[in-house]
Parts: C-alpha cells; structure tokens; sequence
C-alpha cells in the first residue's frame, strides 16, 4: 500500500527507459488497484505486463469494497497476486480462501501467483516442510487441471514471512531447498506441471542477492517486495533476473 500516480508514472517510465523489456523475460508490475490505470496507460504497447495484488472469488454482487477478477481484466491485468503472506497474516485469509481467489482468477482468465511460505516460529519448529505441503495440498483442485502440454496459467511464489520486511533474507540455498520441495509436492499431483511451472522467490529480494538467488536450480525468478518501490533498486534486480534468464 504505497504510493499515488506520480510515483507509479515515475517508476514504469523508468523501467521503460532502462530498456528491459526485451531482454528481461517477463516483468510485471502489481499495484495498488488506485493507480493500475496510471502503470496501464504508461505501460500500454510496451511487453511490461501489470496486476492486481488481490481479488475477490465473486465476479459481481453486493460485496462493497471488493475487486473481481473482470474488473482487472478491464484494466488490462494479465496477472493477480493471490494468498500473498500478509492477506493470510493481517487479513486472516486461509488456503480455502486462497483456492477460492486462484479458482476465481483462472475463470476469468487471470494467472494467479499464489502466494506460499511459512513463518518465523514454524521454521524454528522444523515446520517448514509441513506448512508448504499442507498449503501446495489445499491447491490441489487447481493443480490437476494444469497438466498436458501447455505452459501453466498459473505461478508459485514462495514468500518465507519471516523474511519479508524483515531485512533478513533466505540464503541460496535455504530458498533452493524450499522451491525444490514445492516442486517436488506438485510432481505429486502432475509431475508435467512440475516441469514447466514458474516458482518466484519473495523474502527481501534486493540488488546485492538478487543474481546469488536467481542462480539457484529452482528458483525462477522474484516476486520482489520494498525493493521495487525504488526505480534503481529494481532495475538491478531485472539486471540480475535477466543474467539467468528469469522473471520478476
């Protein structure tokens, strides 16, 4: 929840001038629902992609304050972050609620980043492994209809909450462990899909660990927090994606 429509114009033109977007393989901008027609119209005809930071699972009706996922696609949204770790934290959102938002997204033709990880105290407990199955289980329902040989309309980000505005960050190889072990539950369900999926990392991804993260086997790209707040701060971060020919 930052900024009005003279930071997200500043931010988007700035990206457009460091000359990114052919070489980066994707980046996507995901503001505030306020200023989703500010990044669309500076954004528009160019290859950066914008999204939604939520949704509702209702398309219409008499939810007041809620957002549906045909009013992103209005906006020109190719992309909706679902589950993300301070909806679950501060908002209370739980993995049904999590599967209801990612169900709503792909009806409406939305790619949802679903948002998993676990907290400070549940990796202290060793519960690390079990949180991330239980929340890769609760998607099941999406999971099995994204097999065959397409590529996936949906993305995996792993958010460690205790790395999130924290200033700590998982090292390589704790963040490789863990996208290593998402993948392995999808492999469960769809070992096709677990082949082609995209799994982001987010936990304090700055400049000076992005390249280090990105190198690691599983981890294809970021799902970049404060970092992105700051022009240059985030183009090194692309930088950096695109030396490993991954997204942000």
């Amino acid at each position: 929840m930052h900024g009005l429509s003279a930071d997200a114009q500043h931010l988007t033109q700035s990206i457009l001038d460091a000359g990114l977007e052919p070489t980066v393989p994707e980046v996507v901008l995901f503001p505030p629902f306020t200023l989703l027609h500010t990044v669309s119209q500076v954004a528009k005809g160019t290859a950066l992609r914008w999204g939604g930071q939520n949704l509702f699972w209702e398309n219409q009706g008499a939810y007041t304050g809620e957002i549906s996922g045909s009013m992103l696609r209005d906006m020109g949204c190719r992309y909706v972050l679902v589950g993300h770790s301070e909806r679950r934290q501060l908002f209370g959102e739980t993995d049904a609620v999590v599967l209801r938002k990612a169900q709503a997204a792909l009806h409406t033709g939305l790619i949802p980043v679903i948002c998993v990880g676990e907290t400070g105290d549940e990796r202290q407990e060793g519960k690390t492994n079990a949180v991330l199955r239980r929340q890769i289980e609760a998607l099941t329902p999406v999971l099995e209809h994204q097999g065959g040989g397409h590529q996936p309309h949906l993305v995996l980000a792993y958010e460690p909450v205790w790395a999130i505005g924290t200033g700590l960050t998982a090292t390589p190889e704790q963040a490789e462990e863990a996208h290593a072990f998402i993948r392995s539950l999808v492999a469960e369900h769809t070992p096709a899909l677990a082949k082609k999926l995209l799994i982001l990392y987010g936990g304090s991804v700055k400049a000076n660990n992005a390249a280090a993260l990105f190198a690691a086997e599983d981890i294809d790209g970021g799902l970049v927090g404060g970092a992105s707040l700051q022009a240059g701060e985030f183009i090194q971060i692309c930088r950096a994606a695109h030396s490993v020919g991954r997204g942000v």
